[in-house]
């Protein structure tokens, strides 16, 4: 497995795959060949199309995670060991059937209102304010602030997309206060133990269940449902679905195909709508 671990690994460097993609789809295989008891090299089509039966009628994963060990699994077979196999073709994630959970206006500001650490409530308020993913707000660095254009870089980013996103004047306020308690020269969030390092995941995982939980709120809301409650709110706000698509990522691999639509007259339009969606939290 060492040697196939390896030539995958090349494999998806060369077609440009993030870390954690990588990462997850190695991860993929290795639970293939842990439950067929087998090198990956060694399974059979059938023990493939058995895994998958597993893995939706025994385990009954989520779609994501599905999508994820599918996804790992074709590019190893395909990829690396040249194999077409029919039964790749044929395996599809379980339709999702749950919808995301959303906050309110007023919920996200009690939860956000509630976190003690000041490192915390302005990460967690700025991936609300600009609708992004936990590894995106944690790896935010200080050149990504583009404060003339009242934009946010986004490049470290799910599959590599670079994109931009607008920045509210309050948040970007917020952020510059929050980069002078600490002038780190690269991170906005840096880890408090190690300084040249961003700020983990985990510890603001922690300190958004807490604070939801001491809200009161029943909703099983995680860091994610903020990137959630975002697109809503803007939705309801009567942001376009094709702009707040752009926002969250969701269009193209492109950056430059991405931000066609973010012209000056655009960002001034839709930055208004966001200063009135949040300007509350922090009033």
């Amino acid at each position: 497995m060492s040697y196939l671990r390896e030539k995958m690994i090349e494999d998806l460097r060369l077609r440009g795959f993030s870390a954690r993609t990588e990462e997850a789809y190695v991860r993929a295989v290795r639970q293939l060949a842990e439950y067929c008891k087998k090198p990956p090299d060694q399974i059979s089509e059938e023990e493939l199309r058995q895994y998958f039966l597993y893995l939706t009628n025994v385990r009954k994963v989520s779609r994501s995670t599905h999508t994820i060990a599918l996804s790992g699994i074709k590019f190893f077979y395909e990829h690396t060991l040249k194999r077409l196999w029919h039964t790749l073709d044929l395996v599809r994630p379980p339709k999702s059937k749950k919808l995301p959970v959303v906050l309110s206006v007023d919920e996200v500001k009690e939860i956000l209102s509630l976190l003690q650490k000041p490192h915390y409530r302005v990460c967690l308020t700025t991936i609300y304010a600009c609708g992004l993913r936990l590894l995106e707000g944690v790896q935010l660095e200080v050149g990504d602030i583009d404060g003339r254009r009242n934009l946010l870089h986004i490049h470290h980013a799910k599959g590599n997309r670079e994109r931009y996103v607008p920045l509210p004047q309050p948040c970007l306020e917020m952020l510059r206060s929050h980069w002078k308690t600490h002038r780190n020269p690269r991170w906005l969030f840096p880890s408090p133990h190690q300084y040249q390092k961003a700020m983990h995941e985990t510890g603001v995982q922690r300190a958004f269940r807490s604070a939801r939980q001491e809200s009161g709120i029943p909703k099983k809301a995680t860091v994610h449902t903020l990137r959630h409650s975002y697109a809503t709110h803007l939705l309801e706000a009567g942001v376009g679905l094709r702009i707040i698509q752009g926002y969250l990522g969701h269009t193209s691999p492109r950056t430059t195909a991405i931000y066609t639509h973010l012209t000056a007259k655009t960002n001034t339009r839709f930055l208004a709508t966001l200063d009135g969606v949040i300007q509350g939290l922090w009033n």
